[in-house]
């Protein structure tokens, strides 16, 4: 699957998401209501395809994308233990992934620290293991969303 069928994907998978784009990243953000201010546009996933933010998935490579997503520390520590510090300055966590592989299931790069996974080209195997990732990323959002609304009334 292709970094724009991936895109299409998600906001047919998941209700109320808007998608920003900038710097050819997509930002997944739950937005189901045009009129509550952009400010509470936070996302909980993203799609890169360049290595503006980060080298450390050498996205540069033709066609190759990194779909990212924040959940649950709970579901960060039962994938990969402990999250690492976050890496200081321009820095990679230290957690022995290989970040340029294709079509893994990986702690996020820069953002481990934060429960942020990730993986590169996901197959159709994958897509199917991240899917409740997603499922659960859209919730965490959902939530804030709707804790952050409902102090506004």
């Amino acid at each position: 699957m292709d970094a724009q069928t991936l895109s299409k994907t998600l906001t047919d998978l998941l209700p109320g998401v808007e998608v920003l784009e900038a710097d050819q990243t997509h930002f997944f953000c739950y937005h189901p209501d045009p009129a509550v201010p952009a400010d509470y546009r936070m996302p909980f996933a993203t799609l890169v395809t360049t290595d503006a933010h980060d080298q450390a998935s050498d996205l540069s490579r033709p066609g190759i994308y990194r779909l990212n997503l924040g959940v649950r520390p709970q579901t960060y520590q039962a994938m990969f233990g402990q999250q690492p510090a976050l890496p200081e300055g321009s820095g990679v966590v230290q957690t022995g992934h290989d970040f340029t592989k294709l079509d893994q299931i990986m702690p996020h790069p820069i953002y481990a620290a934060m429960s942020w996974i990730c993986v590169l080209n996901p197959g159709p195997e994958t897509f199917e293991h991240i899917k409740p990732l997603l499922t659960e990323a859209h919730g965490i959002a959902v939530r804030r969303y709707n804790h952050q609304h409902h102090k506004e009334k």
